[in-house]
């Protein structure tokens, strides 16, 4: 059952647009409204990828009045993107700074 939920868990970060999502989270939260905008994507498309994130309880999803606001999962995620950020930081930003120079 691990290897599933290693998959399942993978699959569901692996899409550009929700890895996308998940850094601008990562900065602070955000309206769906806000998120389109910050991504120049449709609403239909970004309320798509956050259910699927909110599904795998990678996010927190907060009702204020008719707006839902979005959050990194602060108990996994937060810590999560933290180790992301120190590893890339550590071992992906030579072959970064190589892909953006193309």
């Amino acid at each position: 059952m691990k290897c599933h939920s290693y998959n399942i868990f993978f699959e569901t970060i692996s899409s550009r647009v929700r890895t996308r999502i998940l850094d601008l989270l990562h900065v602070r939260a955000m309206s769906v409204s806000e998120i389109c905008e910050k991504l120049n994507e449709e609403q239909s498309k970004i309320s798509h990828n956050l259910k699927k994130l909110a599904d795998c309880h990678l996010l927190d999803v907060e009702q204020k009045g008719k707006q839902r606001i979005y959050s990194l999962n602060k108990e996994t995620m937060v810590p999560l993107m933290k180790l992301v950020d120190s590893h890339v930081k550590k071992y992906c930003c030579k072959e970064c700074k190589m892909r953006d120079k193309k």
